[in-house]
């Protein structure tokens, strides 16, 4: 009887591995199925014509396949999910199998199996032996009886139950009892082995997961993994809106690049009498001159992938990191060729070799190494350009500036007067201006300014227009957005007391009169003793034209009207302050350009010497060098004292001459505190000036919220000189009026 049990054991597991390795077979013929159809679906995709012209302007890049996204198809993990369902089914086919193969049992406790043993109500049983030594006793009874199941009353006729023990005592009392048994295999074979290997499975799976994770930045795939900090994550960026026309004051730069552009979209324009392209264009200038807003508007205006990074990309902690990302850069470039590559900031990577403390840097070394060799090296790469901006063109390396890397190189200097005003013109076309405002006269006062600077001062003068519920933007708030960005804003809550805003005004009257009295000096702009950023005054002057030589007498009138402040408190008070450290500074600055670089000195001759404000640069020298002995040291310094002595006795004579003006213009600037160009000039004629006009007062009153504690008095007068002039008006139409009607009348 137990040789049967096992017998019929061993056909039901024969016939469950069969039927396994069937199910396993099925699986693996599918993958392998669906792998040929991959494969040739990949070949069918890989055939390509003839290789096309790299510069057909024509083909459409950009629907390349993003070469950035993780390649293959991951064959092991799908291999590795494949068999855990396999598995899976498996084990669920085996337990189905078991469950059908047993009748529909009632679960019972051990006790109310002991009461049915010992009442003979048991036929027969089969026992499930597993191989951890249980046992599972399915009995069937003599007849059915009423039993409570899970607390109904249900009849039962076979039952299962645990037993922890079966050995020969048991045995003996269930033949006693007349119970016949077989005893069968409890095992899941399947099933067990599916538990044996799934610890493996899971650690197998994490393992992918996290080195997936790492390299690839995440489970989806991706550029930012840590073992992946080598690649670059650069991609062509989409064409900006930003065109040529929406850049100003650097025609030539514009026209340079522009004919890269041309190049790249009628390349046999320039084939046909054999020219080639240049590789590479190097864009220098000062910061914020607008060299980046020539690489947006390269990218609006060509159709041709562009990729954009900074030198500072390339450059990490660990060496060979940089120089793998340069690779990886001009890759993926190569498979958009036709394109162009701009690198920001290339300073930052270009740096000299073998130079400064330590002899150089290995990691930006072998960055720039690599760089070069890609620009143009052993394998030439005719179809990618190289657009780099810079305002350090003097520590660059000289290999990298050579013809072949950078074959032009555009210089993106500070705008002049018509650069200026259309800068200017460029971003008010965004904003709502006044009838009033003159786009000229703002070039003519922001003399040096960058496109930047203008587009920062378009900006703050409309938000000053905003601000005070104006309709349009006003010259008075591009004035005060001037003054805000140059000198700092209006400190408002800065309380002077009446002897320190008066010596201010004297002071401010100084620069201005010796300003106006030098031959060939700039007109004056205007003159203020309001407070802005750590000055407590300003006289601004307005060049009639733009000049980039300036003669020796124009420097001097300049440093002459620097010095006018200092005189002028020296004339009135028989004291000096510190409000004239500014002035000092910059015209000592100025006078030792004129003796140690310009030759302008006749006692030290046309020889360059080196200043001590010079900043030493580490990456080339150690330490500043003298360039001359302490005897020529010494009548440097004689000279350069000499010059400013006599600028300041100048300034003091030309305000001795009109000590009468100077006070009463001081005295107009206190209770005005903002003098224009052409009313000083209408008191210098003698003239009275014109009280303040509407606007000027609006605008007054809402930049001083309350009265100024100091001088009420100035401030209620100019109010009332304007009531008096609105009644002067009423009372003219209304004469005039009167006028009208008696003439009618008696005509």
């Amino acid at each position: 009887m137990r040789g049967d049990a096992v017998l019929s054991a061993e056909r039901q597991t024969k016939h469950l591995e069969i039927r396994n390795k069937n199910l396993i077979f099925v699986f693996y013929f599918y993958i392998f199925r669906m792998e040929d159809k991959n494969i040739n679906k990949e070949k069918q995709n890989n055939k390509q014509p003839n290789k096309p012209n790299p510069f057909d302007p024509k083909k459409d890049i950009r629907k390349n396949k993003d070469f950035n996204q993780p390649q293959g198809n991951n064959n092991l993990l799908k291999i590795l999910i494949f068999v855990l369902l396999a598995g899976i089914i498996m084990s669920l086919f085996t337990l189905y199998d078991q469950t059908t193969n047993k009748d529909t049992t009632h679960k019972i406790s051990y006790s109310r199996y002991q009461e049915l043993l010992k009442q003979d109500l048991i036929l027969k049983a089969k026992i499930y032996k597993t191989s951890i030594n249980d046992y599972e006793f399915v009995g069937n009874l003599k007849q059915p009886i009423q039993m409570e199941i899970n607390g109904q009353q249900t009849s039962v006729d076979k039952f299962s139950v645990k037993i922890a023990v079966v050995d020969s005592a048991v045995e003996e009392d269930w033949a006693n009892r007349g119970i016949t048994w077989d005893y069968l295999d409890g095992n899941n074979t399947m099933w067990d082995f599916v538990l044996g290997f799934l610890p493996w499975i899971i650690i197998i799976a994490v393992y992918i997961f996290f080195v997936r994770w790492m390299t690839k930045g995440g489970p989806g795939g991706g550029p930012k993994g840590i073992l992946n900090f080598g690649k670059n994550r650069n991609k062509p960026v989409p064409p900006t809106e930003i065109t040529f026309k929406d850049v100003a004051g650097v025609e030539e730069s514009k026209f340079e690049l522009s004919e890269v552009v041309d190049f790249l979209k009628e390349p046999e324009k320039y084939q046909r009498l054999g020219g080639k392209i240049p590789r590479g264009v190097l864009l220098l200038g000062p910061p914020g001159t607008g060299k980046t807003l020539l690489a947006r508007a390269v990218a609006g205006e060509a159709e041709v992938p562009f990729f954009n990074m900074s030198g500072a990309d390339f450059v990490e902690m660990f060496v060979g990191v940089g120089a793998s990302r340069v690779r990886d850069l001009f890759e993926n470039a190569k498979k958009h060729s036709p394109c162009i590559v701009f690198i920001d900031e290339i300073d930052a990577v270009g740096r000299q070799r073998g130079a400064g403390v330590g002899g150089g840097h290995d990691e930006r070394e072998q960055t720039l190494n690599q760089l070069l060799v890609e620009m143009d090296g052993f394998e030439q790469n005719n179809a990618t350009i190289v657009i780099a901006a810079t305002n350090r063109p003097d520590v660059l390396d000289s290999a990298l500036l050579r013809p072949g890397r950078f074959d032009r190189q555009v210089v993106v200097d500070r705008p002049d007067i018509r650069g200026r005003e259309g800068i200017f013109k460029v971003h008010t076309a965004k904003i709502k201006i006044g009838n009033d405002v003159d786009l000229n006269t703002l070039a003519k006062a922001t003399p040096g300014l960058v496109g930047a600077d203008i587009a920062n001062i378009v900006n703050e003068a409309a938000l000053l227009a905003a601000r005070r519920g104006a309709d349009s933007v006003t010259m008075f708030d591009f004035e005060n957005a001037k003054d805000k960005v140059l000198m700092g804003v209006e400190r408002k809550s800065l309380v002077l007391s009446d002897k320190e805003k008066e010596m201010t005004a004297y002071h401010e009257m100084g620069h201005a009169l010796v300003g106006h009295f030098l031959p060939g000096a700039d007109p004056l702009h205007k003159v203020t003793i309001i407070p802005r950023g750590q000055a407590l005054g300003l006289t601004a002057y307005l060049p009639q034209e733009e000049m980039r030589s300036h003669t020796r007498d124009y420097i001097l009138t300049n440093v002459t009207m620097m010095l006018g402040g200092r005189a002028a408190e020296k004339l009135i008070y028989s004291n000096l302050t510190t409000g004239a450290s500014n002035d000092i500074q910059r015209a000592s600055r100025l006078v030792t350009k004129m003796v140690c670089e310009w030759g302008m000195s006749d006692k030290v001759g046309p020889i360059a010497y080196s200043t001590p404000d010079e900043e030493v640069f580490l990456g080339r020298d150690i330490s500043r060098r003298k360039t001359h002995s302490e005897k020529m040291a010494q009548i440097i310094d004689d000279e350069i004292k000499r010059i400013l002595d006599e600028c300041s006795a100048d300034a003091e004579k030309i305000l001795l001459e009109n000590i009468d003006l100077l006070h009463k213009t001081a005295k107009m600037l206190v209770v005005r505190e903002t003098i224009e160009g052409e009313e000083l000039i209408m008191l210098v004629n003698g003239k009275e000036l014109p009280p303040i006009t509407n606007a000027q007062l609006e605008a007054l009153k809402h930049i001083s919220l309350t009265k100024s504690t100091n001088e009420p008095e100035l401030f209620d007068e100019l109010i009332d000189d304007e009531k008096e002039i609105k009644e002067n008006k009423k009372e003219k139409v209304k004469t005039k009026e009167n006028n009208l009607k008696n003439n009618t009348a008696n005509s």
